[in-house]
């Protein structure tokens, strides 16, 4: 079956080569595939099953696409994009403000025809959606068009999985949900379970997931990945941080955009408005801040029901910001049960100059207690070198964080060299409650004829760079703020 998807990826990437000298980027050739192959599924939907109402209007459907050429078929296929992104539901979702970005009408019917040569309804779904994961994989890999920062490495998303061991009947949150990795990987979990009843199948595929985004790119692109792995829930184009959607949940996943920047400054009451700044209020958020990253750390810890869970990548300054980033993290340590840091390596996201970790911790009740007892903190950074092409991460490079985390128990946990426990008392005592926390020599330093490869040493530089260049900005910002 792999081999199968990897066939078609190729096959379709391919062509995208010949469209790149239109002009057309990876993003708009993916966005274009995804229009195109929804009509095409709906067509053999509609062969398969007659008797059943068909998604598509026979006036704006693939039989009415295919037959034409020239200036007729780009025309027809723009009325289409136009029509069908003012439909409701998912139809309306994935062809929301759709453009025509392949100009060249012979190219348009060649691509058309490449759709058409396969049956695909008689894929098998794994196929299908292997397909379309590696379309967006290669997609990420254009670093220039940005598409790198809605996709989060599947390795590191299966074993997030692994270690939260979502279950049946759970709702699972992820309000940057970009192409729907986390989605994905969740319901492959659950599905893997070979004791599901009928319901638990019926909530896993219509009523688990729940995910907003705010580019309408990255909700098209996440809606076909839903669709054609056969799974529904809900799922909302709109920034997920102007207003407390009300629901609470089980379990959150997710990988908020990368960069702290932002023009949205969310108040709480409490803090003092910059000028010249679009504001959001909530009233459910312990700190005023314009950082994004903060933002969302706060609006994930909003998103969960009592004793919910949540596993959020953060970047470094989450970890060591003063101001609100400390108010936060003090007020997360006592009320939330703050229990595990893996602090993860360079080099694995397509998104440049990116240090991150993922930091799990779970809702409890009120109590005047502080919750968090001992963090445990997972070092896969130091002495550890990833390229996305020389060296990349796999599944198994992460199979001894989840061995420590223990996810069957995580209260019987033992200390390795990577794997060390911060007692609370420890931890509100640093600088600024700074979980900013290493304790491995980095070999490298010592070590000058063993170094690693040159463009491993580059990449590292660079992200030191952009993590410099991150911690004196918010230096600065702090300072303006008198």
């Amino acid at each position: 079956m792999a081999n199968d998807a990897a066939a078609l990826v190729q096959k379709f990437w391919n062509f995208c080569n010949v469209l790149r000298d239109d002009g057309v980027s990876y993003g708009d050739y993916v966005e274009q595939l995804t229009y195109l192959l929804f009509l095409k599924m709906a067509d053999e939907q509609k062969q398969t099953f007659p008797d059943r109402p068909s998604l598509i209007p026979r006036s704006l459907d693939w039989e009415s696409l295919r037959r034409l050429d020239g200036d007729d078929l780009e025309t027809h296929y723009r009325h289409i994009l136009t029509t069908l992104g003012k439909e409701a539901g998912l139809l309306g979702l994935i062809f929301r403000k759709s453009q025509n970005k392949i100009q060249h009408p012979a190219k348009l019917k060649r691509l058309l025809s490449l759709i058409d040569q396969e049956m695909w309804s008689a894929l098998n779904a794994d196929v299908k959606s292997d397909l379309y994961e590696g379309l967006l994989e290669k997609n990420a890999q254009d670093v220039k068009g940005g598409a790198g920062q809605y996709f989060t490495p599947r390795e590191l998303i299966r074993a997030m999985v692994t270690v939260m061991r979502p279950e049946p009947g759970m709702t699972v949150c992820d309000p940057a949900c970009g192409t729907g990795g986390f989605f994905i990987a969740v319901h492959d979990y659950i599905a893997r379970n070979p004791n599901l009843d009928r319901k638990q199948k019926q909530f896993l595929k219509d009523y688990t997931f729940w995910g907003w985004e705010i580019v309408d790119a990255a909700a098209r692109l996440c809606a076909m990945n839903l669709y054609l792995h056969g799974i529904g829930g809900h799922l909302e184009v709109t920034d997920s941080l102007a207003r407390d959607p009300g629901d609470r949940f089980a379990m959150v996943l997710t990988n908020p955009p990368f960069g702290k920047k932002s023009s949205i400054t969310i108040v709480n009451g409490e803090g003092r408005l910059e000028r010249d700044t679009i504001t959001y209020e909530r009233q459910d958020f312990w700190a005023t801040t314009s950082n994004k990253q903060l933002n969302f750390l706060q609006h994930v810890k909003t998103l969960l029901k009592i004793h919910g869970r949540a596993a959020i990548v953060v970047p470094d300054n989450v970890l060591f910001e003063g101001g609100a980033g400390e108010t936060i993290r003090r007020k997360l340590l006592a009320a939330y049960d703050v229990h595990t840091l893996l602090r993860l390596p360079t080099g694995i996201f397509y998104s440049q100059g990116v240090k991150a970790n993922v930091l799990f911790f779970d809702r409890k009740p009120a109590s005047e207690k502080p919750w968090t007892e001992k963090l445990w903190i997972y070092d896969f950074r130091t002495n550890q070198h990833f390229t996305l092409k020389t060296n990349t991460l796999s599944y198994a490079d992460l199979e001894d964080f989840i061995k420590c985390y223990n996810p069957e128990n995580r209260h019987q946990r033992q200390e390795t060299d990577r794997f060390r426990a911060f007692p609370y008392e420890e931890l509100i005592q640093r600088d600024k409650a700074s979980l900013d926390i290493f304790w491995l020599k980095d070999e490298s330093l010592e070590d000058l004829e063993n170094l690693p490869e040159p463009e491993v040493l580059a990449r590292e530089i660079a992200d030191n760079l952009q993590a410099a260049l991150e911690m004196f900005s918010s230096i600065y910002e702090e300072l303006e703020k008198g």
